[in-house]
């Protein structure tokens, strides 16, 4: 879920106080070429999400696959927080053919795409009843490609939007990322049950979804049909035809020393990851309890999943767009602090459902103020990991550590939620949620005294 350099733009302002930008003009940067094409970018990255999650449970579940079995299949999501270790390939190694056709980054974008195809019309003809093995082996393609597609974009977005659109084109892609999730899940679903109707049988109806799911992808080649091939990606050529480059394993081993050498050479570099790192940390722990946590209250699934997938939904998408219109309005570090304290106050919220009890209304209030809120730290958080990725050649790989780091919270650090929820009980758990987004401000209070947003805006400059 899984951004940025800009080659040319509009520098950011240095002060905190004045509004940089125009409703209008905000609203006239989400029709520019590059930004339009992110968007559509960012379908084609949502739709293998609930291919391999969702979608492939319910498939499972009606094949009479063990339940065991089932909870297994999180294994194949591993691909999304591992795709570090082989993004140095996208930044090091040219696709044969397709780089002198397409240039750099649109060559790896259509390769991956073309994968990603070719791994879902491969999962479509499995069948979990009789061979949940290969079923397995088919999805871990589906999420790999995935994976790498999610590594190329990010790069390709940095890339090629200029500063001022970065913001917009995060907004974007996200939005078409939610949108498209919601087509491959809720939507997947709903054909399936339209062609039962219509006279398949069970595993016909979920192959030919999956089918045209990986139709949609198409969407993506689209998209890199339309795209201009980054301004950086000439730098990189350069570098490629230099000594060494006949020799791939070697090259990438270089830049993967070299993309961290780079990092870490830069002032404050250890206070920069433990941000990335922490930024979001309150919210992954809230959001990792949130629905057992109305569930135990006494709501019903029926009840949860209307409020998810309706105004939940919605305000998400808007959330995005509001983090968007924030990020291009105010300096980093403004944007920054609006989006970690909106994200972090809308927690409080749960704790008062926890008094409170059953009450749909304050719920409704509770997940849309959630949704909204992280919509907007996250598209002002990734603002900030592109103005990070600021050099041509590292951009995948710099790219794919930061949201590794910021996978972490959701990932490893809330692994521990339940047994901290057993030990405080709800109101306290998510005060202390709360609470655990105070080490994030101070690192954002010490990384801004030290100048560290006013350099990454005059870099941009």
């Amino acid at each position: 879920m899984t951004a940025p350099d800009a080659t040319s733009g509009t520098a950011p302002a240095t002060t905190d106080a004045p509004v940089r930008a125009s409703w209008r003009g905000v609203l006239m940067v989400y029709l520019q070429r590059r930004v339009l094409v992110v968007l559509l970018l960012g379908f084609s990255a949502g739709l293998p999400f609930s291919l391999a999650g969702q979608t492939l449970q319910a498939w499972m579940t009606e094949s009479g696959v063990d339940i065991k079995t089932i909870g297994l299949f999180a294994f194949v999501g591993t691909p999304y927080w591992t795709k570090v270790f082989w993004s140095p390939l996208v930044d090091a190694l040219d696709v044969p053919m397709l780089t002198r056709l397409l240039g750099r980054r649109r060559a790896w974008l259509v390769l991956t795409q073309l994968m990603l195809i070719v791994a879902i019309v491969l999962l479509a003809i499995c069948d979990p009843s009789r061979a949940p093995g290969v079923v397995a082996a088919a999805a871990l393609l589906v999420t790999t490609a995935s994976a790498t597609q999610d590594i190329v974009i990010d790069a390709f977005r940095v890339e090629s939007l200029d500063e001022s659109e970065q913001a917009a084109g995060m907004a974007s892609y996200v939005a078409a990322y939610r949108i498209a999730a919601l087509v491959s899940g809720a939507g997947a679903l709903l054909l399936v049950s339209g062609l039962v109707s219509w006279g398949f049988d069970q595993q016909s109806a979920y192959s030919v979804t999956y089918v045209v799911m990986a139709i949609l992808v198409m969407v993506g080649i689209l998209a890199t049909i339309l795209a201009i091939e980054p301004e950086g990606s000439h730098l990189a050529s350069i570098e490629h035809a230099g000594p060494g480059h006949d020799a791939p394993a070697r090259r990438i081993v270089e830049v993967a020393v070299a993309s961290l050498k780079d990092f870490l050479s830069r002032d404050a570099a250890i206070a920069i990851l433990l941000f990335v790192v922490l930024f979001k940390l309150a919210d992954a722990l809230a959001t990792a309890m949130n629905t057992t946590f109305a569930l135990k209250i006494g709501f019903s699934r029926v009840e949860l999943a209307a409020i998810l997938k309706g105004v939940g939904f919605a305000a998400a998408l808007l959330g995005g767009f509001a983090g968007g219109f924030v990020a291009r309005s105010f300096s980093l570090g403004t944007s920054l602090w609006i989006g970690g304290i909106l994200q972090t106050v809308a927690i409080l919220a749960f704790s008062w459902q926890a008094i409170v009890g059953h009450d749909v209304a304050w719920l409704t209030f509770a997940i849309v103020a959630e949704q909204f809120t992280a919509g907007v730290g996250t598209v002002t958080l990734v603002a900030y990991l592109s103005a990070l990725c600021g050099n041509p050649l590292h951009t995948a790989t710099q790219y794919a550590l930061l949201t590794a780091l910021t996978a972490l919270g959701r990932t490893v650090f809330a692994a521990g939620s339940g047994y901290l929820q057993d030990a405080t009980g709800w109101v306290g758990y998510f005060l202390i949620c709360t609470a655990s987004a105070i080490p994030s401000f101070i690192l954002l209070a010490y990384l801004q005294r030290r100048g560290h947003f006013e350099s990454l805006e005059r870099t941009k400059a």
